[in-house]
């Protein structure tokens, strides 16, 4: 006799925090397969591609989830919800740098290899992205993350004001910005200029 196995791939995020709190362990399993990439990519991004440390909070976020399931509200959406507590964590951690005035550097073009044949046009998008990740390093938290959310996460406005606590008009006047002090630094690339 067989018994029954529901078929995890297919509940809703929503649905899977609620197995997690009744301590389901392959709901767990199948809520880290959907999101432990995305949460790597975001911490990544706004810990200054530092992946040890992306990874740490990787953990840290999903231990959050499995010891306290209970503060997540199923009115919610689920993805939201991660960010928000993703956004909560890195703004921490930036608190917790400045207190102890640590100073990070990118480094993270040196990572990538150069292949000796590389086109011209090859060369000038990777011209393109290091002075794109450059320009990123200069924006303020804020903007940063609005960045990142919104262009990477491809996360909608309505939700990134959710994640980080604002309005619309306020994260629409941020990206506005932040395209705008992007647009400054990488006019070089303009080929209309």
């Amino acid at each position: 006799m067989r018994f029954f196995q529901p078929l995890y791939e297919h509940c809703s995020d929503e649905e899977l925090m609620k197995l997690i709190a009744e301590h389901d362990e392959r709901g767990f399993d199948e809520l880290y397969r959907r999101y432990a990439d995305r949460m790597l990519h975001y911490f990544w991004r706004m810990f200054y591609h530092d992946e040890e440390k992306a990874q740490d909070f990787v953990q840290d976020i999903f231990v959050k989830i499995v010891e306290k399931p209970h503060l997540f509200h199923p009115e919610k959406r689920f993805s939201t919800w991660i960010y928000s507590v993703a956004s909560n964590m890195v703004k921490n951690e930036y608190r917790s740098r400045e207190v102890r005035k640590i100073i990070t550097t990118m480094d993270d073009m040196s990572r990538i290899p150069v292949a000796e044949t590389l086109d011209e046009t090859a060369l000038d998008r990777q011209k393109f992205i290091a002075r794109l990740e450059d320009e990123l390093e200069n924006l303020s938290e804020n903007h940063r993350e609005v960045f990142v959310l919104r262009y990477q996460e491809e996360l909608s406005i309505k939700e990134i004001g959710e994640v980080m606590g604002c309005s619309e008009g306020t994260i629409k006047s941020r990206i506005f910005y932040c395209l705008q002090k992007l647009a400054n630094g990488l006019k070089t690339f303009d080929p209309g200029k």
